[in-house]
C-alpha cells in the first residue's frame, strides 16, 4: 500500500487546518492594499484635474434682448438739490361727477274755492224777519217764539232758488216746517234750509246746485206757518247756528 501522500492532499489538510486561516487572512491584507492603492490613484488623478487652468472662451447662445425703453419722466422746472430727498406727490382721483338733484316737479297751486255769491230765493217781501234773541208772535201757533229764519211772501208755485253754489245734504218732511231742502255751501260751516216747500222738491241729496239753481216750488207744508200768507222759509245756519240771512243776501 502507498503512504505517500501527493502535495494536493497536503495542502488540503493544511487548509482545512490551521492554515485556512492563514489564507484568509492573506487575503484580507491583499484586498486592503488594493483599496489603498486604487484610492490614491484616483485621488491623484482629480489633483491633477484641478490644477490644470481652464482654457476656451464660453459662448452664449442667442441673440441678446433690447434694453427696455423707458419713456422719460416729465421733468420738475427746477431740479432738486443733490442729495435733497425728493417727494413725488401721487395724482389725486379725478373727482366725480357731482349728482345733480332733479327739480321736483311744481306743486299745483292750489285752487281756493270760489266765494260764495248769495240770490234771494224767491223773490218777495220779508213777512217775518229773523228773531233768536227776542220772541215773536206767531199767528198760527198763537204763541210767542223765536224764529231761526226769514219768510219770504211767493205765490204757490213759485220756482224756489239756491241762494248760493253748493251740494244737496238732506232732503225731508219736518212735523213743523213741512218739505225741507238743506244745502252745504261747503265755506265757512254755512248750510241754507229751504222749508214749507212743495211736496216734491225738483232735486235730491248728492247734486251739487250753483247759485239760482231751482231746487223746488213754493209750497203750503209747514204746519206750524200755515196761517200767514204764501211764502217760503228760509234760514242760514253757520256751524249749525242760525244766523241772519239778510247779512248775506244782496242788498235790494
Amino acid at each position: 500500500m502507498n503512504n505517500k501522500r501527493t502535495w494536493i492532499e497536503k495542502l488540503s489538510d493544511f487548509i482545512s487546518g490551521k492554515g485556512f486561516y492563514l489564507v484568509v487572512l492573506i487575503c484580507v491584507a491583499a484586498i486592503a492594499l488594493s483599496g489603498y492603492y486604487l484610492v490614491q490613484g484616483v485621488r491623484g488623478g482629480l489633483d491633477q484635474t484641478l490644477d490644470q487652468p481652464v482654457s476656451g472662451s464660453a459662448a452664449i447662445a442667442g441673440q441678446p434682448s433690447a434694453a427696455p425703453s423707458v419713456s422719460p419722466s416729465v421733468k420738475p422746472a427746477n431740479p432738486p438739490a443733490a442729495g435733497s430727498a425728493q417727494i413725488t406727490a401721487a395724482p389725486s382721483a379725478a373727482p366725480s361727477p357731482s349728482v345733480q338733484p332733479q327739480p321736483s316737479a311744481a306743486p299745483a297751486p292750489s285752487t281756493a274755492p270760489a266765494p260764495l255769491v248769495f240770490t234771494w230765493p224767491v223773490n218777495g217781501a220779508v213777512i217775518a224777519g229773523f228773531s233768536v234773541e227776542a220772541l215773536a208772535y206767531n199767528e198760527t201757533m198763537g204763541d210767542w217764539r223765536t224764529h231761526n229764519g226769514l219768510d219770504i211772501a211767493a205765490s204757490l208755485g213759485t220756482q224756489v232758488l239756491a241762494a248760493a253754489s253748493g251740494t244737496v245734504s238732506a232732503v225731508y218732511e219736518d212735523d213743523l216746517m213741512g218739505t225741507v231742502v238743506e244745502i252745504d255751501h261747503g265755506q265757512g260751516g254755512l248750510k241754507s234750509q229751504y222749508a214749507n216747500l212743495a211736496a216734491v222738491p225738483t232735486v235730491q241729496v248728492g247734486d251739487a246746485v250753483s247759485t239760482g239753481t231751482v231746487i223746488g216750488s213754493v209750497g203750503q207744508t209747514a204746519a206750524s206757518e200755515s196761517g200767514r200768507a204764501s211764502h217760503i222759509h228760509y234760514a242760514l245756519l253757520k256751524e249749525g247756528y242760525p244766523v241772519d240771512p239778510a247779512d248775506y243776501l244782496p242788498q235790494r
